[in-house]
């Protein structure tokens, strides 16, 4: 399995397809700082907002295009079937592929982390900051649950492609999963509100079951403590690793026993 994690990791970085969206990660953390500069008051705060979801933007494109070039494309090509000479079960072969793109949105969410870091830093408003941020612990917890998220993602669309036959089919689901699992927090607590409509109402039980299928990942950006000096509710995040964890392990069973069983011709 190692040896697939290190053969994904040297193709990872090697892929030129990923070096667009490297630029346009620095982008968006270009786009942060100027953001920053059309507010008096809390210039850091809004830098540090926009960037999150510009990290969050990036990890989750990183995710798709490795899925694809690294997983996607070897089906696609039959250049998995040399991978599938070595005496080894296939459940190896596509642990060592996850494994390894999880490894690479490892790296790219420090890098990418590392530079929001400083362009919040440099950030300077008019005035003092109402709301003092903070750039230490609570910062980096919240690019490692941006991590976690894009792992979810990837392990969504690992499970697709082991199934689909359609090249970029996975690379679209996994893009409307992330953000129906985005999406879904804030629509489980609209709904909740006593002043909504019956219309609305009606659908509440279509939510509730979508809920069993696809996770609430609204639960792993926790940027209000970095970006308001909160404390951070340690426990909920705690959980929300677990039913990260818990979802994207069903997903990589899954992709292991659809790859099992398809047949390579």
């Amino acid at each position: 399995m190692l040896n697939f994690l290190f053969s994904a990791w040297r193709a990872g970085l090697r892929s030129r397809s990923i070096q667009a969206v490297l630029v346009l990660g620095v982008l968006l953390m270009g786009v942060a700082y100027l953001a920053a500069q059309f507010t008096f008051r809390q210039a850091q705060t809004v830098a540090m907002d926009v960037g999150f979801s510009g990290l969050r933007i990036s990890l989750i494109l990183f995710a798709l295009f490795w899925v694809q070039e690294l997983f996607g494309r070897e089906i696609e090509r039959r250049s998995v079937m040399f991978a599938l000479t070595y005496p080894l079960p296939r459940s190896q072969y596509v642990l060592g592929r996850y494994l390894g793109i999880v490894l690479l949105l490892g790296l790219s969410a420090l890098l990418l982390g590392m530079l929001l870091w400083l362009v919040v830093l440099l950030t300077r408003g008019l005035f003092e900051q109402v709301f003092p941020i903070h750039l230490g612990t609570a910062y980096w917890l919240t690019v490692v649950g941006l991590w976690v998220d894009a792992a979810v993602v990837a392990a969504f669309a690992f499970w697709f492609t082991s199934l689909s036959t359609v090249p970029m089919l996975p690379m679209a689901l996994g893009l409307a999963f992330a953000i129906g699992g985005k999406s879904l927090g804030a629509v489980i607590e609209y709904l909740s509100q006593a002043d909504i409509g019956q219309a609305m109402l009606a659908l509440k039980p279509l939510i509730d079951a979508i809920q069993w299928a696809l996770p609430d990942l609204s639960r792993l950006d926790w940027r209000v403590s970095p970006m308001y000096a909160l404390p951070m509710d340690t426990a909920a995040m705690g959980w929300s690793v677990v039913m990260a964890a818990a979802y994207a392990g069903v997903m990589v069973t899954l992709a292991v026993w659809s790859f099992r069983r398809r047949q390579f011709h």
